[in-house]
């Protein structure tokens, strides 16, 4: 086998132990946050997916993510796990194609992306709960000190200070939709893959961070809202409008800090280009 770790041998040695006997070349499957591994051989076909210092730092455990995968078996939502072990997860590799452009707007707007995030989140929560303030204080810690200026240290103070909204309903959310993260599988349904931010929070969280993460003009959301209102029984569309609202600025900042905290990891400049905008949405100097 090639360029396979200790620590992905004890697991794979625990979850798929045929994996070690078959000579296997692994392939590399890039990602924002890093490395994954995709390893087939006779009767598997499994993405292995690490963690590091880096992944740490963004919140990602794999052991959580492993039960939460379980958690949604059988829901034709996510890949299967396998099982977990010395900090990676392997799950089964989810056959499909991640949409291009044409096919998420057509998710968007006949509403098939609604439906597959109003059927997440009518499943059974995780237990996760999702904490933003704990996010927000790990991603300033590991972001890059040369940048944290006075006034961004006051809004860090006051987001961590501050209550955040409400919760208007308590579901499992996904936290990473975006069109590389969608799949589109055989039977023309929607599956969502790369689950390390996932757990439990608000359904008005979930479609903020995706309005916002990918900067959806005011149209598509309202649709996307219309669409997903008709599935989920007892909200209301004027309800959960002015509860995405209230949730953007706690996205956009979730956001910014994501960025600087990779631009210290990676010293790509792209993620000081992306968080640029969001800086200055506060006031922030560049």
């Amino acid at each position: 086998m090639l360029r396979i770790d200790a620590g992905l041998r004890l697991a794979l040695a625990h979850c798929l132990p045929s994996a070690l006997t078959e000579g296997i070349d692994p392939q590399l499957v890039s990602g924002l946050t890093g490395e994954s591994w995709r390893l087939q051989g006779a009767g598997f076909d499994v993405l292995a997916r690490g963690t590091s210092g880096q992944k740490t730092q963004l919140s990602v455990n794999r052991r959580r993510e492993f039960r939460l995968l379980r958690g949604l078996n059988g829901s034709g939502l996510a890949p299967r796990p396998r099982g977990t072990r010395a900090g990676w997860l392997l799950a089964d590799w989810l056959p499909g194609e991640s949409l291009d452009d044409q096919d998420w707007w057509h998710a968007l707007t006949v509403g098939t992306l609604a439906a597959t995030l109003a059927a997440l989140h009518q499943r059974r929560r995780s237990g996760y709960p999702l904490d933003l303030p704990a996010r927000y204080a790990r991603y300033w810690q590991s972001s890059d000190p040369a940048r944290r200026s006075p006034a961004w240290l006051r809004l860090q103070r006051r987001f961590l200070h501050r209550r955040p909204p409400a919760i208007l309903r308590q579901a499992l959310l996904h936290m990473d939709v975006h069109q590389g993260n969608v799949l589109q599988q055989a039977d023309g349904s929607l599956a969502l893959i790369d689950w390390e931010y996932a757990g439990d929070g608000d359904v008005a969280l979930e479609l903020a961070a995706m309005f916002c993460g990918n900067r959806l003009p005011v149209a598509a959301r309202e649709r996307v809202l219309a669409d997903y209102v008709r599935q989920m029984p007892g909200l209301a569309y004027c309800r959960l409008r002015w509860q995405v609202d209230a949730w953007i600025p706690w996205v956009n900042y979730l956001m910014l800090l994501w960025y600087e905290t990779r631009w210290h990891q990676s010293g790509n400049r792209d993620f000081i280009a992306l968080a640029a905008p969001l800086r200055r949405y506060f006031n922030l100097p560049d």
